[in-house]
């Protein structure tokens, strides 16, 4: 990689930053030149307040970043572009949670499949096509078709070093025909975020391990829209006393909570184990 990696921290104004996000968001600027991205796609829950409090405390902690700041609600035209390219490779799906959770347990008892996208789809939908796509339906990306298209049978990145594959039919036995466009969105997060990565020029994507299994899919929707591959770094989590991640229902654990209690950035600096940074 040619000079200073190009990082970012890219939050949804759901709520407020936890001492999980300042952990990503400090080892991201540490890491290389940081960029802010604010993931506001879905728009019933997204707060205008929220999104204020992001830049506030990403101030607080003494953190910079160039302006405007890219928002994911300007960016629509983008990823419809981008899913219209992969159209042929796509499927509306009508099935809701509880369509796909009967088909799963129909043959088969014990705990259903479940991958980085939640349960793996069992293909109900992969006959139909785009022509009869509806408003009510999500569109799917076809796993099997989109390996044949490039004639692969294999994808892979590098996170920290280390180099990783996944195989054909380790994608599709694990993962499966991911969600391209929820209902209501006109979008998902794997697509934007790949779309977004590649339009901000990101180089090293720094976010936690529990992201380390959605890299996959946005691996192979990279080499599908023929987009780069960054370098990748999943990070530790930050938990609670019982071990548990951080959510944004923590609130007990916002930074705006510590920021209110007096603390210092350094004192969440402490707390999150990166002292080092000044």
């Amino acid at each position: 990689m040619a000079g200073r990696p190009v990082t970012r921290f890219a939050p949804s104004p759901t709520g407020l930053l936890h001492l999980g996000h300042a952990f990503s968001a400090l080892t991201a600027a540490r890491a290389g030149d940081f960029l802010l991205r604010i993931e506001d796609i879905d728009r019933d829950r997204c707060k205008a307040e929220y999104e204020q409090a992001i830049y506030d405390d990403l101030a607080w902690l003494g953190l910079d970043w160039p302006r405007p700041v890219m928002l994911q609600s300007d960016r629509m035209g983008a990823y419809r572009d981008a899913l219209g390219r992969l159209a042929p490779l796509t499927y509306p799906c009508c099935c809701r949670r509880g369509d796909i959770r009967a088909a799963l347990s129909a043959p088969q008892e014990g705990v259903l499949p479940a991958g980085p996208d939640g349960l793996i789809y069992p293909g109900t939908c992969r006959h139909r096509s785009m022509a009869e796509a509806s408003p009510d339906d999500v569109i799917r990306l076809d796993v099997g078709r989109a390996f044949d298209a490039f004639g692969i049978d294999q994808i892979g990145f590098v996170d920290q070093g280390t180099a990783h594959q996944m195989t054909r039919r380790q994608f599709h036995d694990g993962i499966g025909d991911v969600i391209l466009s929820r209902r209501g969105m006109g979008t998902s997060y794997h697509l934007a975020v790949v779309v977004d990565d590649a339009a901000q020029g990101i180089t090293l994507v720094t976010r936690g391990k529990d992201l380390f299994d959605s890299t996959w899919i946005h691996v192979l929707m990279q080499r599908l829209l023929d987009l780069p591959t960054p370098i990748y770094l999943h990070h530790r989590l930050i938990r609670d006393d019982a071990g548990k991640r951080l959510a944004k229902r923590d609130d007990a654990r916002a930074i705006r909570h510590y920021r209110d209690e007096g603390a210092t950035p350094a004192d969440i600096r402490a707390m999150v184990g990166l002292q080092d940074i000044g």
